[in-house]
């Protein structure tokens, strides 16, 4: 998404299951997973530590360090959302469905509250608050935010009807045209959410 609504190029190598389990590719990652990036002669994995690399490489990782710390500070607390949500898609157990869909609504009023104390919701997730909404500028944990609601819209339908702002903030993003574009694409549409699992 990032990529796209900066208006880069990249290639994309989708790895089969087939293809991991032979082991070199596997054998070849750092930590043993994907993803990888290679950037140049700069190779990285870890996804937040890409992330932070593209932040810093376009310019959205806020416009000071004390914007640069609450981009920190949203990202993280994103992780642990997707942690959450991707060990219990991977172990299956439906008593831990239902507690996950029960506690999601104070997982994601973090979120609400924060977009809500930034130009009342009307502006991206970070931002300087006294600059009018032309004039702030998308991070990339705008980017890692909605790839994260819009999964939830997906594998928990209504997740986002109690939170306006989220929702608005989905919406909003998700109507800019380069990323609009990308989102309707083949290579996003027809991409799994968490391996293809769902809650």
């Amino acid at each position: 998404m990032l990529l796209a609504d900066q208006d880069q190029s990249w290639k994309e190598e989708v790895v089969t299951k087939e293809s991991w389990l032979q082991g070199p590719l596997k054998a070849s990652c750092l930590y043993g997973q994907l993803p990888k990036f290679q950037d140049g002669d700069l190779t990285l994995y870890q996804s937040n530590a890409i992330l932070r690399h593209l932040g810093r490489s376009f310019g959205l990782y806020g416009t000071d360090e004390r914007e640069a710390a609450l981009v920190d500070m949203v990202n993280d607390g994103l992780e642990d959302l997707r942690r959450r949500c991707g060990h219990l898609i991977h172990h299956k157990r439906e008593e831990d469905k239902a507690q996950y869909v029960r506690e999601l609504p104070a997982h994601l009023k973090p979120f609400e509250t924060l977009l809500s104390q930034n130009q009342g919701g009307q502006a991206f997730i970070v931002g300087d608050q006294a600059l009018p909404p032309p004039a702030l500028q998308i991070s990339f944990a705008d980017y890692n935010l909605l790839d994260l609601l819009l999964n939830h819209q997906v594998l928990v339908p209504g997740c986002l009807d109690p939170f306006p702002l989220l929702s608005a903030y989905v919406a909003r993003l998700s109507a800019r045209p380069k990323l609009k574009a990308f989102l309707a694409s083949p290579e996003h549409v027809n991409r799994p959410i968490f391996g293809s699992r769902k809650i």
